[in-house]
């Protein structure tokens, strides 16, 4: 590949993905369900898609491990399956219910005072809008664009640590890459087809947790290595 953002062969790159996840899923026994998908699209499938579990569980995931957010969202949700019943309790009530989350404590009057936004000025309903996404206590471009594409099927780009590092890695994003989350969100968003934006985020955390690994990546092991320059990879297994 070159240094031209715009030459990245995405197709291909996006095909062998695939086709590494459908055969890793097939033979790799030792997987429970709950560690295919990352905590908020399993929360997002278990509960139809409800963009107020979607909402909480996308909070809650936020600095916190997959198996953490699966076990937090569902003691919120199923206590507090809409914005109107959460409203009910008591801070303290939802920190509890939300532990052992990261900051549980901080997100937990968050949810509190998002609950309150959406019952006083949407009907009690999520919007399907970025900027109004935004504007919610605790919300972030990661956050929103989740939601966006998780429960209203709305393509969006959500770009998480794993999502940021691996397209730097690899040089996808330029000769001089990015710096951060959002200015990887931006630049994708100018060079990335569409029709990818919802799939990069599932494919590239999977195989950011399995072989694209922080430190010592499995480049032995690599589908999309004739698409990598590992810029900053100095030791690999």
């Amino acid at each position: 590949m070159n240094g031209d953002s715009n030459a990245v062969d995405w197709e291909n790159i996006f095909r062998a993905l695939e086709v590494w996840r459908t055969e890793t899923l097939r033979h790799g026994n030792t997987f429970p369900a709950d560690s295919i998908d990352t905590a908020v699209t399993g929360i997002a499938h278990q509960y139809s898609r409800d963009p107020w579990a979607v909402l909480v569980s996308t909070i809650l995931s936020l600095r916190t491990k997959d198996e953490v957010t699966r076990v937090s969202s569902r003691q919120v949700l199923d206590t507090c399956p809409t914005p109107a019943k959460l409203l009910k309790l008591p801070v303290e009530e939802i920190a509890r219910l939300a532990y052992p989350a990261g900051f549980y404590r901080t997100k937990a009057a968050n949810l509190k005072n998002i609950a309150a936004i959406l019952m006083e000025q949407y009907d009690g309903q999520v919007p399907p809008d970025m900027d109004t996404l935004l504007a919610l206590p605790g919300v972030g471009r990661k956050t929103a664009n989740l939601v966006l594409s998780e429960a209203f099927d709305i393509d969006a780009i959500c770009v998480d640590i794993h999502v940021h590092r691996i397209s730097n890695r690899a040089g996808w994003l330029g000769p001089e890459g990015t710096r951060g989350p959002e200015q990887t969100e931006m630049t994708l968003r100018e060079i990335l087809p569409k029709r990818y934006w919802k799939r990069i985020n599932s494919l590239l955390v999977f195989y950011g947790q399995r072989v694209c690994r922080p430190v010592s990546p499995y480049c032995s092991r690599c589908v999309i290595g004739g698409h990598c320059r590992r810029r900053g990879v100095e030791r690999t297994r």
